[in-house]
């Protein structure tokens, strides 16, 4: 490890001595209400698919980490759960995860859709980040390709006094559009130079450091969420029981059995999960190997299982087994 840890530092040093800005790295995280944009943004800046996208609001549960590794800086993205009034044990502990991880990193991006009036939800988000006086804030109008350019300049305005009002001045305003590819890689040149002056944290090819079981289970229940968004809302947990590399196959020909668990919360959402004569559990087994091969680059033999764990989201002993 010694001598690993030297390296970028003579390197950056000798940037330096050629009259080069020093690198930079360092923690982003994203918020916004649910919904806002944020888990879109993080794939397009990364250029990969690494955090869980859905329109169903309050999809991701993790702390996925997506890494954007560039010649000046490394921006390493924290994908937070959208931070909303709490009605739930889960949804007070995905609320206390938020606040921690913005007191850890060194930019907060907020993501406000342009295509929606300023709410309640983003003025309470606001004036949380009011209280987190040290960290330079970005405010990000996302979806800007749903909105023509007069609704996106009362968008932008609103946002600058929202910042006004509450006392605190936006390190930049930035309207991006993550589906269209627009003004992205900027909101990547305004973040680099808030970051602290450093070394890469993480080694050139990493994309992600959120542990790969935790990333298949999320692709899983992306899947699972797609066609039955109105009948089960979110209670739908994945649990990966194993990921074992099969044996007896040629070095060629790997193949990685996957065995996993779908959670839901009561019998009678069984059957939706399930489809007419199981189609709908092999359509989600199909959508989400194919990403689940793309992520991991090798074949995979998906085993799929639906298992209901009665309210799991209200339950503190449930909530712990199903990794929250």
């Amino acid at each position: 490890m010694g001598a690993m840890s030297v390296r970028p530092d003579t390197e950056a040093a000798a940037q330096q001595g050629a009259g080069k800005a020093p690198h930079r790295a360092g923690f982003a995280c994203f918020v916004g209400r649910p919904n806002a944009g944020k888990s879109t943004l993080t794939n397009a800046l990364v250029g990969r698919k690494v955090a869980i996208t859905s329109n169903r609001p309050q999809t991701t549960r993790h702390t996925v980490r997506g890494i954007v590794h560039r010649e000046d800086a490394q921006l390493v993205l924290v994908d937070t759960p959208g931070l909303h009034k709490p009605r739930t044990l889960l949804g007070e502990r995905l609320n206390d995860v938020v606040r921690t991880t913005w007191a850890e990193v060194d930019v907060i991006g907020f993501c406000l859709p342009a295509d929606q009036k300023l709410g309640p939800g983003d003025k309470y988000i606001a004036k949380e980040l009011a209280g987190i006086r040290k960290t330079p804030k970005i405010a990000i109008v996302t979806k800007t390709d749903l909105v023509d350019s007069k609704q996106l300049a009362e968008q932008l305005l609103a946002v600058s006094r929202l910042g006004e009002e509450l006392g605190f001045e936006w390190a930049q305003i930035v309207p991006v559009s993550a589906v269209k590819g627009n003004q992205v890689a900027l909101l990547a040149d305004l973040i680099a130079p808030l970051l602290p002056e450093s070394p890469p944290l993480y080694p050139e090819g990493d994309l992600t450091d959120e542990p790969e079981m935790v990333m298949v289970a999320e692709l899983i229940r992306e899947a699972a969420l797609e066609g039955v968004r109105d009948e089960l809302p979110h209670s739908i947990a994945v649990v990966v029981e194993e990921m074992l590399p099969r044996e007896d196959r040629p070095a060629d020909k790997p193949l990685l059995d996957i065995h996993a668990n779908v959670y839901i919360e009561r019998p009678s959402q069984k059957g939706i999960i399930i489809g007419p004569k199981g189609k709908r559990l092999k359509d989600v087994g199909t959508k989400s190997r194919k990403h689940i091969e793309a992520l991991l680059g090798t074949p995979v033999f998906l085993d799929l299982h639906v298992k209901v764990a009665k309210d799991w989201q209200r339950d503190p002993k449930q909530l712990r087994k199903l990794g929250f």
